[in-house]
């Protein structure tokens, strides 16, 4: 069987949930939140604020401390540089304190040799040194006095190339002299060989 309703329809009622309190205490209640989200902005700002303070404050001595490095090491580089200037200076001074200890020995050594080689009645004037060529001035009787002289120095193991410049005669209203000029070289003579180092010790 099949039935038919006819009867209309029942409107369901929906009922509107009140809320809650009025309006106004609403509102008051949002605008009650505003200073404190105010408030955590501004503890945000100020731990932000201070975060970035200590933060520059600690570059800020980090970059002190480099440039304190920085200048303590131009300070050690300066001292290192005038250390080796002093070095530098002190080098050019013994190498030639050294030079004129060698041409101070080399010429107390050329004088010895020179003048135990002069005969008697000759006597010097003037040397002159221009490196190892040493030019004599001097003065003798005669010319055969000369020729010892030069014959003298050639045996010498200082002394070799001895050369007779000039010779003229000279004279006073009292006496009569050669005048001569002489060149020759100066060597340092070698270590003598061990036989005959030896022989010389036996001599002794």
């Amino acid at each position: 069987m099949i039935r038919i309703n006819l009867l209309k329809p029942e409107k369901k009622e929906i009922r509107e949930v009140p809320s809650v309190g009025p309006p106004e205490i609403r509102e008051k209640k949002k605008m009650a939140y505003y200073p404190l989200i105010y408030l955590l902005l501004i503890v945000a700002c100020v731990a932000l604020f201070f975060n970035q303070k200590s933060t520059l404050s600690r570059e800020q001595n980090l970059l002190e401390k480099a440039q304190q490095e920085k200048q303590a090491f131009k300070d050690i580089e300066t001292k290192l540089q005038k250390l080796e200037n002093q070095k530098t200076i002190l080098e050019r001074k013994i190498t030639l304190i050294n030079s004129l200890k060698s041409v101070q020995d080399r010429s107390v050594r050329i004088m010895d040799e020179i003048s135990k080689n002069i005969p008697d009645w000759v006597w010097l004037t003037e040397l002159n040194f221009n490196g190892t060529i040493i030019e004599v001035k001097g003065r003798a009787l005669s010319n055969n006095l000369i020729a010892d002289y030069i014959d003298n120095l050639e045996k010498s193991p200082y002394f070799n190339d001895v050369e007779l410049i000039s010779s003229t005669q000279r004279r006073t209203q009292a006496d009569r002299f050669m005048e001569f000029s002489l060149t020759l070289n100066y060597t340092i003579p070698g270590p003598a060989p061990q036989g005959e180092e030896n022989q010389k010790g036996e001599k002794k």
